[in-house]
């Protein structure tokens, strides 16, 4: 799976240390499989930094965490173990985790919902009013929270990169289009496919061709 992480910097060596505490999934290393997204945050943080933005692709293999047995949560959508889980690890300002999972994935709390879990947390707003009043906007984010997950992580190769963004965005938005769905889940659709494990091998040359022909094949495989 492809996934992006924004910055002010470009990104060639991970070490958690540098990462903060107090977020979502705690202290660790954030991607998302939205490039939309990542770009929104390199954006924001190049801006406080007084720097460019900076997006870094990474390839995800998700077989090594199968083989090497890590410990993985996913929440599908905000609900309540969600809200629990974020509160939890936003009242940590340690560096010792509030759990002790490998990988989370999940979705992401924004400026508004921030502001909404501090209401939470407060006490002026109920458990009830808050996943009532949550718009469920597209949002994804993987937390790597340990070393051992980062072998999992790995950078992607540049030749390619440029075209295959292009590509990538183009039968997204294709996809959102002709299916009527939303990016999230026709990223699950097109990064699992065998026409994108295709495109992503150099040696197919698939990156070198136009976007309605990559198109065209993974349209193919999922009729």
């Amino acid at each position: 799976m492809k996934v992006y992480h924004g910055s002010y910097t470009a990104i060639d060596q991970i070490d958690l240390s540098h990462c903060e505490v107090g977020k979502d999934f705690g202290q660790g290393f954030y991607v998302t499989k939205l490039f939309e997204q990542a770009e929104f945050w390199a954006i924001r943080k190049g801006r406080i930094k007084r720097t460019k933005a900076v997006v870094t692709e990474f390839d995800f293999n998700e077989n090594i965490c199968r083989i090497m047995k890590f410990k993985v949560l996913r929440f599908d959508d905000y609900n309540e173990k969600w809200l629990e889980f974020v509160v939890q690890n936003r009242l940590n300002d340690t560096e010792q985790q509030a759990h002790d999972y490998d990988i989370i994935e999940g979705p992401v709390a924004d400026d508004k919902i921030t502001e909404q879990i501090k209401d939470y947390i407060a006490g002026i707003i109920t458990e009830e009013k808050f996943l009532n009043d949550l718009v469920h906007n597209p949002s994804h984010q993987i937390c790597f929270c340990t070393v051992q997950s980062l072998q999992s992580l790995s950078l992607s190769k540049d030749k390619i990169d440029s075209a295959k963004y292009h590509i990538d965005k183009d039968v997204l938005q294709a996809l959102m289009t002709d299916y009527g769905i939303d990016e999230i889940k026709a990223a699950d659709l097109y990064y699992t496919s065998n026409t994108y494990t295709q495109l992503a091998d150099e040696t197919t040359e698939f990156y070198k061709k136009d976007w309605t022909n990559i198109y065209k094949l993974l349209k193919q495989e999922i009729i």
